[in-house]
């Protein structure tokens, strides 16, 4: 009986099927098999998968799940791979607890994938330091909508006040054509965004806000299980209250810029949000202007990492991203920077960097203090369940950073590079959230603490 499909009809065929679905559930719940024919896989095995079901899958999509396995039926099925796609089901964020659970029922193995959905309507208060910098606190509101109509598709309105108001919009549907693996993003956003350049800052002789409205849509095809094809197009609106040559990329105080931009993506991570084994490359480029208004330019991007396992709980991983901007005349609020959203642990806080080019490097060592636990926190009342289940880790870390920035026609020098190294701990409560605390030390012997939502890389 072929058990892998999206729908069956309910005659005696489906009698026969609901009945060993429920014995599976019984025989995962006891973790004990009822009949003789019944035996889970544990340890180490290696068999060949006969069919594949999913269950507890409520509102996702079955397509959904299945597409991240990197087996099929006909394929054999070992406790690393199994592992291995436990993680990637987990990396799509929309699941509390992801089982794989392998067994052999009247001469036929079977892969049976138990999944516990999140909660994914999030209307959220916030509160965030833009740039990471406790001088630039903003507030507001998020509204997100994770798994729209069961198929992974996500809504997210943010409006913040404070420092660098704004308002923003994303949809992603990474299903918009499932047969043809097509996805799409669109995104359209509006802030007051204080200057970042001190080059701009030092021409006008003070620091000062442009109006910025940017919108994008990017179309994607997906090429089996890793190789990812991206086209993108957008216009970005850019207000000066004046006009400087430089800080403005047009002949005007206004920019209206036309982008077109193409990228590629080769992911093989297991945990996306923090992995442990796998290879991440992302290659893009956009050309903006095309000589409207004399905006013409171009921007490229590529950014490299790679995590490796090594005596058994040990992760090795190591990053090197590069952005190179190149043209006409390039804006000062289109430049590289360190010290933003890249940032060199040593220098942290307070150490800008800003140029045409920019190169940034990592390398960190991992071990798991708490690998994987449970954290459940079913007795608060009200709350509903999905909202009160965590997949809990402690993963120490040792570190070291560096990074340079350069203006075209300048020269890579070692003394241009700034560089830290130290320790530190994640802790990681899936799928929701996972923050860091570190201690670093610089080239210069100078020491910070650092606190830090997300991954390093």
């Amino acid at each position: 009986m072929k058990i892998l499909q999206n729908k069956f009809i309910l005659n005696a065929q489906g009698v026969i099927f609901l009945t060993r679905i429920l014995l599976f559930l019984f025989f995962i719940s006891n973790n004990v098999s009822a009949q003789s024919d019944t035996l889970f896989y544990q340890d180490d095995y290696n068999i060949v998968i006969d069919s594949i079901q999913v269950t507890g899958n409520e509102i996702t999509k079955e397509f959904v799940i299945l597409r991240e396995l990197t087996i099929a039926v006909g394929d054999t099925l070992t406790p690393e791979i199994a592992s291995y796609d436990r993680e990637r089901i987990y990396s799509l964020r929309i699941f509390n607890e992801v089982e794989l659970k392998p067994f052999t029922y009247q001469e036929k193995n079977i892969l049976l994938i138990v999944v516990e959905e999140s909660w994914y309507i999030y209307p959220i208060p916030i509160v965030f330091l833009k740039d990471k910098d406790w001088d630039k606190i903003s507030y507001g509101m998020s509204l997100s909508w994770l798994n729209f109509r069961g198929r992974n598709e996500r809504i997210t309105g943010i409006a913040t006040f404070g420092y660098d108001p704004s308002f923003g919009f994303t949809y992603f549907n990474p299903n918009l054509a499932y047969n043809q693996n097509l996805n799409l993003q669109t995104s359209a956003a509006y802030t007051t965004a204080t200057n970042r350049s001190a080059q701009a800052e030092e021409l006008y002789g003070n620091q000062f806000e442009q109006e910025t409205f940017i919108s994008r849509v990017q179309f994607g095809k997906r090429f089996g299980n890793y190789h990812w094809l991206y086209l993108n197009t957008g216009f970005d609106y850019i207000e000066t209250p004046f006009y400087i040559e430089g800080i403005n990329a047009s002949n005007s105080r206004i920019d209206r810029t036309l982008i077109t931009g193409l990228s590629y993506v080769y992911d093989t991570r297991d945990l996306t949000i923090y992995a442990t084994e796998g290879i991440y490359t992302d290659i893009g480029v956009e050309y903006k202007g095309f000589g409207i208004d004399d905006i013409s330019y171009y921007v490229a991007d590529i950014d490299f990492r790679e995590y490796r396992k090594f005596f058994n709980k040990f992760t090795a991983k190591w990053r090197i991203a590069a952005r190179h901007t190149a043209g006409e005349l390039v804006p000062y609020y289109d430049y590289s920077y360190i010290g933003y959203g890249d940032r060199i642990r040593g220098y942290f806080y307070g150490d800008e960097q800003e140029g045409n080019d920019r190169v940034i490097g990592s390398i960190e060592f991992d071990y798991p203090i708490i690998h994987e636990s449970r954290i459940n926190l079913y007795w608060i009342p009200l709350l509903p369940k999905s909202l009160l289940s965590y997949r809990f880790s402690l993963i120490a870390e040792l570190f070291g950073d560096t990074g340079a920035t350069r203006d075209i026609g300048e020269p890579w020098t070692i003394k241009s590079f700034d560089s830290g190294y130290g320790a530190g701990i994640s802790l990681l409560l899936l799928p929701y959230f996972i923050c860091r605390f570190e201690f670093a030390i610089n080239d210069n012997a100078r020491t910070e603490w650092i606190f830090d939502l997300g991954a390093s890389f």
